[in-house]
């Protein structure tokens, strides 16, 4: 079993809800078209779902997650922008769906959480049809960079690092993305990059805010303290170390993202 590495603490799903397919999916919006059938892997609170949901209307549209926390929060999204989306419990590596289901099939911020990112892109592969479109985007933790320096955010990068290749996923999933969909025998793919910046007050209040509650109450934290990777005052100084940035008139952040459009 994969080890999600953030869990669904409510610091997590504060940042997963700031998500939408303009600012997380931006790559993937020329392809589609109304009446395209779209499968979203790894939806959790459904807000990036939602919205590629209402430009593919009438489209089929299904949410899955490998956990049921976040869904019916997703299955309110859908409700209150009326649009027709599915959400249920689903697993990448054994999607309980016909071959060539989906027209989109599409994973933001999945492939760097898994222990075999090859296998579940052809099982996504799988379930799409011929002529359509699989669609990843995952982040590069190593290329992420801020201002001004601060120790305590070289310690969380190193920290996050190490969390998660103890739970045998792989945090700069961004620059190897291309490598595992070769690997997965998908040759038709189109490479691009994109990045989050956070530099406005409101933006650094609502990114500083989440990983400062992240580094002490969420997964994170917690498999950091039982696998002997830091221990909670540690982990305080980290979160310490997000306020400062957070509060910080010239503080500025970027994240960078590979991504992948993968014609089939």
């Amino acid at each position: 079993m994969d080890t999600y590495t953030h869990g669904h603490a409510e610091p997590v799903l504060q940042s997963h809800r700031w998500r939408t397919a303009e600012n997380s999916a931006s790559y993937l919006l020329p392809s589609l078209r109304p009446g395209l059938d779209l499968l979203d892997v790894g939806c959790g609170p459904g807000t990036i779902t939602v919205d590629l949901a209402a430009r593919v209307a009438p489209g089929r549209v299904l949410g899955l997650d490998l956990s049921p926390d976040p869904l019916d929060e997703a299955r309110t999204a859908a409700a209150r922008a009326g649009v027709e989306v599915g959400f249920r419990v689903g697993d990448v590596y054994a999607l309980d769906l016909p071959d060539g289901s989906f027209d989109v099939v599409h994973a933001h911020q999945v492939l760097q959480h898994l222990t075999d990112p090859v296998a579940a892109l052809r099982e996504m592969a799988r379930v799409c049809r011929p002529g359509g479109v699989l669609a990843v985007r995952d982040v590069d933790y190593a290329a992420t960079t801020w201002f001004p320096p601060d120790r305590g955010l070289d310690r969380w990068l190193e920290l996050y690092g190490q969390v998660a290749r103890r739970n045998d996923a792989e945090p700069d999933a961004g620059r190897r993305l291309l490598a595992w969909a070769h690997a997965a025998g998908l040759r038709d793919v189109t490479a691009t990059t994109s990045s989050w910046c956070f530099a406005t007050p409101a933006e650094r209040q609502w990114w500083g805010n989440s990983w400062a509650g992240r580094a002490t109450s969420s997964s994170f934290a917690e498999q950091a303290v039982a696998y002997g990777l830091a221990t909670p005052a540690e982990l305080e100084e980290v979160a310490g170390a997000w306020r400062r940035w957070r509060d910080a008139d010239d503080g500025w952040l970027g994240m960078l993202h590979g991504e992948l459009l993968i014609r089939l």
